[in-house]
């Protein structure tokens, strides 16, 4: 795991550290190929330079963010962008995790892209990559 991340894991407290950990975990193992980091304070997993899926720690929970999650077409991923494509689930203990969805919401984001890597190029227009 990227250092970076497991202190940013490590500094959660006990509950969120579970959660994260789990997190990382499965994306890891799930998006092989991709490359992660801190990213605007929280841990980003990038695909080809495009931020794919990250997590980051709020007043309602655990927060597990699906750059293009909008078009995955899942109906827990329901806290939705106002402005972009993404979509997100939130988290407050690690037992509410399902694997199994997890796993399938990262395939879909490997084949569902918004093209996030060039948006101020384009002024804040979206396009769709795959």
């Amino acid at each position: 795991m990227n250092k970076e991340i497991k202190s940013y894991n490590d500094g959660q407290e006990a509950a969120d550290k579970e959660i994260c950990e789990l997190l990382a975990k499965v994306i890891d193992n799930e998006l092989t190929e991709s490359k992660n980091k801190i990213w605007h304070a929280h841990p980003v997993w990038f695909l080809e330079g495009n931020p794919i899926v990250g997590y980051s720690k709020q007043k309602k929970g655990l927060r597990l963010m699906f750059w293009s999650g909008a078009d995955f077409e899942e109906e827990n991923l329901n806290v939705r962008g106002e402005k972009f494509k993404d979509a997100s689930i939130f988290y407050n203990d690690v037992s509410e995790i399902k694997t199994k969805d997890l796993k399938r919401w990262l395939k879909k984001s490997r084949e569902i892209q918004w093209d996030y890597k060039n948006i101020v190029k384009r002024k804040g227009q979206l396009e769709r990559l795959k």
